[in-house]
């Protein structure tokens, strides 16, 4: 870390982006575009340097120490060709082998760390056609530029519609909780209330500190415990499911989008243990379920989240969810599979509704600030280490994108650097939803657990509305 003697520096970083850029953790996001048509590189830096570094300055600012001791950004000029690669794979080569290539070439990305004397993001271009793109862009940020939330509004700031640039873009209307009735609640529902949210702030509390430092998830085939396995190689696999066949079956349980997707994850990852291990199906497992804290959904322009006092403000604004993962004799899956959506859904909204997971934030930012970045670090990650998987979302826009004037087909996300041998990654664009899975190389089969949970989420529509999906478009 470069130590900085003057005081020609902007902001000072924040907490959590000190304690998720350090020797203890370091934590990025690995974002893929992928385009309908062969992209041109030679636009690369014209569109990096036109739409992209005015965005924001962290993208052109490194972290550094100032005389007291105190990290901030620090304006630097930006080599943009030291920013952007173009990778050189065997031409005439079948869809299959790129695709190869590409996972080989993501994986040594996920493990590369960046070097901490040039802002931390960069860009690379992969010229050849996959099997579902006919070129990639691909973009990795450092989380501690900021959250899913920010990159995601970064990178809107710098596409288009591909229908008509001119026109903004549209999102999901996001629903936020009220009361059916439109009425206050009477004083009787009020306290049953206020001593749930109370029971369950100290047991939300309760489960992030047993999961930190007292109960580790036992050792599955999604959990190999191997020590520094965020160092370790990993593999990418992705699978698409329709938003309409999500909205059927949220509509015939009284479910969320967000519900139905994680109980078709929890299905088919619990699926694919017990098929590699028998009786693994019913271990202890648990998932940390990332939650934005901010009190506003949606987007803003970046302009607006940067403003001091934002709605939607500019940064690191999460924390985890401890989620367990329902068992298989529990839910009744070969019966019931709906039980594991409806689980879910049990547990994150009696969860959602403490007041632990801001506590925990809070007591995060205040460790960060006041005494060692380290320190909670360390906390965040002994918390990853200790349980089996991660899962993140963002929404997408409704409309296709372009990038200068190439569409975009798709584009999904993962994010690298965690301690755990699977994270999901789920974001929703133009009526699709895209699923990664980042795992551990040669640990987890990455295809079979596609396979599983596209298994569990035919089953679950089945359930839920008496007919079959069409097979995924995979």
């Amino acid at each position: 870390m470069e130590l900085l003697l003057d005081q020609e520096t902007s902001e000072p970083v924040s907490p959590s982006g000190q304690f998720l850029n350090n020797s203890v953790l370091s934590v990025s996001i690995i974002a893929v575009l992928e385009l309908e048509v062969p992209f041109d590189d030679s636009l690369a830096i014209p569109l990096l340097n036109d739409l992209f570094l005015p965005v924001n300055p962290r993208f052109s600012s490194i972290m550094v120490t100032d005389k007291d001791g105190v990290k901030r950004w620090k304006k630097v000029e930006v080599r943009l060709k030291d920013h952007v690669s173009v990778p050189v794979f065997a031409s005439g080569m079948s869809t299959q082998f790129y695709d190869e290539c590409l996972d080989d070439y993501l994986s040594k990305m996920a493990m590369e760390q960046f070097p901490q004397s040039q802002p931390l993001w960069e860009v690379h271009i992969i010229k050849y056609p996959t099997s579902h793109a006919a070129s990639n862009m691909v973009f990795k940020f450092h989380h501690s530029l900021g959250d899913g939330i920010s990159l995601m509004g970064t990178l809107l700031s710098c596409l288009t519609r591909a229908d008509n640039p001119s026109l903004p873009l549209t999102f999901p209307s996001v629903q936020l909780h009220a009361n059916k009735n439109g009425r206050d609640l009477s004083m009787f529902r009020k306290v049953p209330r206020f001593l749930s949210s109370v029971y369950n702030t100290l047991s939300e509390m309760c489960s992030t500190i047993a999961k930190n430092s007292l109960f580790k998830d036992d050792r599955t085939p999604i959990r190999s415990g191997h020590s520094g396995v965020e160092f370790l190689p990993v593999s990418i696999t992705t699978m698409t499911f329709s938003l309409d066949h999500i909205k059927q079956i949220k509509a015939r349980l009284g479910v969320t989008l967000n519900d139905v997707i994680t109980g078709t994850i929890f299905l088919g990852v619990r699926i694919y243990m017990e098929t590699v291990s028998q009786g693994s199906g019913n271990a202890r497992s648990t998932s940390l379920v990332l939650l934005n804290t901010r009190v506003h959904g949606g987007y803003r322009s970046v302009q607006e989240m940067v403003k001091p006092g934002a709605e939607l403000p500019w940064g690191n604004h999460f924390a985890f969810l401890n989620i367990p993962i329902p068992k298989l004799r529990d839910a009744e899956a070969r019966n019931n599979p709906l039980q594991f959506v409806l689980k879910a859904r049990k547990v994150i909204k009696r969860r959602r509704s403490s007041f632990g997971v801001y506590l925990t934030a809070k007591y995060l930012q205040l460790v960060g600030k006041f005494s060692c970045p380290k320190r909670a670090s360390k906390y965040i990650h002994g918390t990853l280490e200790n349980t089996s998987m991660g899962i993140t979302n963002l929404m997408g826009p409704i409309e296709q994108l372009a990038v200068g004037n190439s569409p975009i087909k798709g584009l999904y996300f993962v994010v690298t650097g965690s301690p755990q041998s699977l994270m999901t990654g789920i974001v929703s664009y133009a009526g699709k939803l895209r699923v990664a899975l980042l795992v551990e190389k040669d640990f987890i089969d990455p295809q079979q657990l596609r396979s599983h949970i596209d298994k569990a989420f035919g089953m679950i529509f089945k359930a839920a509305c008496g007919t079959s999906t069409d097979p995924p478009a995979n």
